[in-house]
């Protein structure tokens, strides 16, 4: 028998896990499911975002954000903000400001700039180069305004995560966190390209993973099967949930255990994702990441007790040089450099030695370069 979204919303409360990881095809009620358990923590459909027990990000959090053009033609394009508690604590009380334009231009552009206006109630964009060169102000698209917003969200959570990782409350800079419990996430930034989505949810795992409060809990629910699955891999899960909903409106969430592969053939979108980096030329820092994935779930199922086991030649100059790539350190002031020719041409080597020495089947033979 189906269930109501708001007893769903009860379900994920009542549990008792850190990470609950939902997917959902569009269209069958995760923006709704998130309002419902909004509703549940808050009581009042209507009060304003909280900061006692839950924050969360949805389509209604993009509704904060609104653009103000200019009717008379003279290309003066303002995303306004609308008043809310969120922004001013992490912006103007904390001054992630920076923080936050760091992340942002990770995912868009390095010199696209946001220019916040009157005590951050509007910002404005423009290409910011060298030599005092600067555009006049634009209007982004729709994907990089919510990688915008996304990314203040973020670092608002990175900020929170901070401030509950100092037991003594004294301490704390702010006591506004002190009892919250959940943070929801509803499809961080659906308009992404693979590859950014990819370090999203990477970013994104690290975060969760660092944070040592023991009454924070974090839902996310996702469209995407390649954000859901490097997420489950990323944070080691058990299990996930999908959601689907019914003839009659009612919906079922079948809970998978074990291995991401029980829902979605991940394996196979990292090999694929690499085949194609490598044949287009274009090896980035996270491939790594995929490349020790595939690895670690092709050791899992022969039964080796260590991935690095399935590394050819001089294993341990090999697992070095992939420990290094995937250390996350992208995160922090040391920011490992990107990946020389001679790297870029290891993730190669070593995708051809498992994928011809473990005999994955390969239709097309001349996919990976020789």
């Amino acid at each position: 028998m189906g269930k109501t979204l708001k007893e769903i919303a009860q379900d994920l409360k009542d549990s008792k896990k850190k990470v609950q990881l939902i997917y959902a095809f569009n269209g069958t009620g995760k923006t709704r499911l998130s309002r419902e358990f909004k509703n549940l923590i808050n009581g009042d459909p209507d009060q304003e975002l909280t900061r006692n027990k839950l924050i969360y990000y949805n389509a209604y959090t993009e509704d904060l954000f609104f653009w103000d053009n200019d009717s008379d033609g003279d290309t003066v394009y303002t995303l306004r903000i609308q008043k809310n508690s969120f922004i001013k604590w992490v912006l103007e009380d904390e001054g992630k400001e920076g923080s936050m334009t760091d992340y942002f231009q990770r995912y868009v552009h390095k010199n696209l700039t946001p220019i916040f206006e009157e005590v951050f109630s509007k910002v404005t964009f423009s290409f910011e180069g060298g030599n005092d060169n600067q555009t006049k102000k634009i209007k982004i698209s729709k994907g990089e305004e919510s990688c915008f917003i996304w990314s203040i969200f973020y670092t608002l959570i990175e900020q929170i995560v901070a401030e509950l990782n100092i037991p003594e409350i004294d301490n704390r800079s702010t006591h506004e966190y002190d009892q919250l419990e959940y943070v929801f996430i509803d499809d961080p930034v659906s308009s992404l390209d693979e590859n950014h989505l990819i370090e999203l949810a990477v970013d994104l795992a690290v975060l969760i993973k660092s944070s040592q409060s023991k009454e924070l809990k974090f839902i996310i629910t996702t469209h995407n099967p390649l954000f859901y699955n490097v997420l489950y891999n990323e944070l080691s899960a058990k299990s996930g949930i999908i959601l689907q909903q019914n003839d009659d409106g009612t919906f079922e969430i079948d809970e998978k255990q074990g291995d991401s592969n029980q829902s979605f053939s991940y394996h196979l979108f990292l090999k694929t994702i690499l085949e194609d980096a490598v044949t287009q030329k274009n090896v980035q820092r996270y491939h790594f990441t995929l490349l020790r994935n595939l690895y670690e779930k092709t050791a899992c199922f022969l039964g080796y007790q260590k991935w690095s086991e399935l590394l050819p030649g001089e294993k341990q100059l090999y697992l070095s040089r992939m420990i290094n790539f995937t250390s996350h350190s992208s995160l922090s002031n040391e920011q490992i450099a990107e990946p020389n020719t001679q790297e870029k041409e290891m993730v190669n080597f070593l995708l051809k030695h498992l994928l011809n020495e473990y005999n994955f089947y390969q239709k097309d033979q001349q996919k990976v370069t020789k």
